[in-house]
């Protein structure tokens, strides 16, 4: 029941955030305004375009990303047991960012508005191909192993990317700094499929599997017992949230933090079993993001603060407080 409670109360404020994501920004709406844009037939007025082409994308953009990472976070610390592990551990991110930077200071734009996406989602792929290869490599090996080698691949892909920033074109900074410190200004009816996509596989890994997860808590030698491939199961769930990543990354540039923090609140609520977890951080996800993008618009309104420094800022904080409990 406090479950039940919790998760009432979460979508509750998500459908809240919602509404103040859409009212909020350079020009303020009220609800009357919002509520005429949705019920009008007349989709060309300039309120309804706002709303409907702008700010409600964004806003669900939002939500899918914000729910998605917080769930590949959870899966990660659960495959490597560590508390610390997230998507930017194991170079998934940097990869996504390196193929964004690569299009942006060496090739540009050649095939349109989707070079950009196409080339974040692919570095993220060859990105996990790598650090899978590794796994396969140390899979007899302990978690602390793992997390070393997708640090290296992470600070491996960094490197490339800095080098690309230095020695491409300096009048894309600005670009540059967007797939960085991430943000939504790609958002569009047109690319939310591309999110959709990622938590749909994500979701659909947690429902078939969230058993063999559970099995893994108590360690590997005990989830062998019980007849689960422990090797398998890292290898898939790994690809899956690897593609997750690379579908919101690539919308979206690197936004830090939100699946490192997610699981520690989602296990605080729901306990550590990943079936009501799981939920519970696609909530919690969803409104950790949706607010930051609201607090990123209008903080420095009109200008638009890169949502990574919000996440992070906050993601730091949150590391502290951590560590000091688990002293």
């Amino acid at each position: 029941m406090r479950l039940a409670g919790v998760l009432t109360l979460g979508c509750a404020g998500l459908a809240g955030l919602l509404l103040v994501a859409v009212a909020v920004g350079s020009t303020p709406f009220s609800l009357a305004q919002i509520l005429a844009a949705f019920t009008s037939s007349d989709t060309t007025s300039p309120v309804s375009r706002i709303v409907l082409d702008l700010r409600l994308p964004r806003a669900l953009l939002a939500v899918i990303v914000g729910a998605g990472l917080g769930m590949v976070g959870a899966v990660l610390q659960t495959l490597t047991r560590n508390d610390l592990a997230d998507p930017f551990l194991f170079g998934l991110s940097s990869g996504a960012a390196a193929g964004a930077v690569f299009v942006i200071t060496v090739t540009g734009n050649f095939l349109g508005f989707w070079t950009l996406p196409l080339a974040a989602f692919a570095g993220g792929l060859i990105a996990s191909l790598i650090v899978l290869s590794l796994f396969g490599r140390l899979s007899r090996q302990s978690a602390s192993q793992m997390v070393l080698a997708g640090l290296a691949v992470s600070f491996l892909l960094l490197s490339l990317t800095n080098y690309l920033i230095f020695a491409g074109d300096q009048r894309a900074a600005h670009s540059v700094l967007f797939w960085t410190l991430g943000g939504l200004g790609l958002a569009n009816w047109d690319v939310l499929p591309i999110a959709l996509a990622g938590l749909a596989a994500i979701g659909i890994l947690v429902l078939l599997a969230h058993r063999q997860l559970d099995a893994l808590l108590a360690g590997d030698e005990a989830a062998e017992t019980l007849g689960i491939s422990v090797t398998r199961i890292r290898q898939v769930a790994f690809l899956v949230c690897a593609f997750a990543t690379a579908s919101f990354v690539a919308l979206t540039g690197v936004i830090g933090f939100i699946g490192l923090m997610v699981p520690h609140l989602a296990r605080g609520v729901a306990g550590p079993l990943h079936g009501s977890m799981m939920l519970t951080s696609a909530v919690i996800g969803a409104c950790l993001l949706l607010s930051s993008d609201i607090a990123a618009r209008t903080l420095l309104a009109p200008q638009e603060l890169p949502i990574g420094v919000l996440t992070t800022s906050v993601g730091a904080v949150f590391v502290l407080v951590l560590v000091h409990r688990q002293k």
